[in-house]
């Protein structure tokens, strides 16, 4: 419990003049009781009036101190549960993306998804937009602005071959907020220069068909972002019986590779998606984004002034049933 006007406490210095002004009206009560009394103007039992007598004023004392505290804008740590993660959207932009085993193709299939998926998010979620084919490309960096990740979604097309593991380098770039470097020489992919950290709160959602047409192994990438702690969904789309493609005067057969894209899910404690469908979206949302408990600072001053007022009612009350006047 923190005061963000500590000084109105200054007060509370009225409180023990109020008291010592309570203890002089019941003297003077009692006195004139007493002067009554010898008079025959009133009983002698009504000069014992117990302890009780002592209650309405109790509660009043105590309501003032609340409703001084309140002025002083009493704030308490409450922890309040919420979804909060970032998760980077990287999309297939090759140019199998534009086949129509999905309606009307990949790529619009996709968008559609992704922009549910963006919709589905709460504003305490961070968002970007990586575009990959031959290479990678942040299209939209991390960011709270749900117009610019929509706005970066509607902006892709499809063109050229498919990296898969250079879409993962890339978002895993996203995350991390600087390049991430791999060693290649072997065809591989080894983390290189400095250390990546941990991102557990992090996550990639890999929308593409799983057809790598690139030397970098994107199994390896997957476990460099799973030293990360950073999970990977990979979305797939199209279908496993494939379709044939005219790309340049030429018949390319394509077809979802579910195999490659499962793998990468397995080896990031991530969950392949077979489409893009409302309820695979509803899936991804549910397992990308973590509920944490974060501590806010909220400020109680209508609580303790409700109290005060409740107290104020009790004790009226009481001192109008019992005698009959409001003190």
């Amino acid at each position: 419990m923190s005061l963000a006007w500590p000084w109105m406490l200054l007060g509370l210095l009225a409180v023990p003049p109020a008291v010592l002004w309570y203890r002089r009206l019941v003297r003077a009560r009692a006195a004139r009781r007493a002067e009554l009394a010898a008079l025959g103007l009133v009983a002698p039992a009504a000069l014992a009036t117990g302890r009780r007598r002592h209650v309405p004023p109790a509660l009043l004392l105590v309501a003032m101190v609340l409703l001084v505290t309140a002025l002083a804008r009493p704030e308490a740590t409450v922890p309040q549960p919420r979804r909060e993660g970032t998760v980077i959207l990287a999309f297939d932009v090759s140019a199998s993306m534009a086949a129509t085993d999905v309606a009307p193709t990949r790529m619009e299939g996709a968008k559609a998804a992704a922009r549910e998926f963006v919709l589905r998010q709460p504003e305490s979620v961070l968002m970007g937009v990586v575009a990959f084919g031959g290479t990678g490309l942040v299209t939209q960096e991390v960011t709270a602005d749900r117009a610019g990740v929509l706005a970066a979604i509607d902006r892709l097309s499809p063109q050229g071959g498919t990296g898969l593991a250079r879409g993962l380098q890339t978002a895993l770039s996203a995350i991390v907020g600087r390049p991430v470097e791999v060693d290649t020489s072997s065809g591989g992919a080894e983390p290189r220069g400095a250390d990546l950290g941990y991102h557990g709160s992090a996550a990639i959602v890999l929308i593409s068909d799983g057809e790598n047409t690139d030397d970098l192994d994107p199994v390896a990438m997957a476990d460099i972002a799973s030293g990360a702690g950073v999970r990977v969904y990979p979305v797939g789309l199209g279908s496993p019986a494939g379709t044939v493609l005219q790309i340049d005067g030429f018949q390319v057969a394509t077809a979802l590779d579910e195999p490659t894209l499962r793998e990468i899910a397995a080896h990031t404690d991530g969950e392949y998606f077979a489409a893009p469908d409302e309820q695979s979206l509803a899936a991804v949302s549910d397992s990308v984004v973590a509920w944490t408990v974060r501590t806010d600072r909220v400020e109680v001053t209508g609580l303790v002034a409700a109290a005060a007022a409740l107290l104020v009612l009790i004790g009226v009350g009481l001192s109008l049933t019992w005698y009959g006047r409001a003190v």
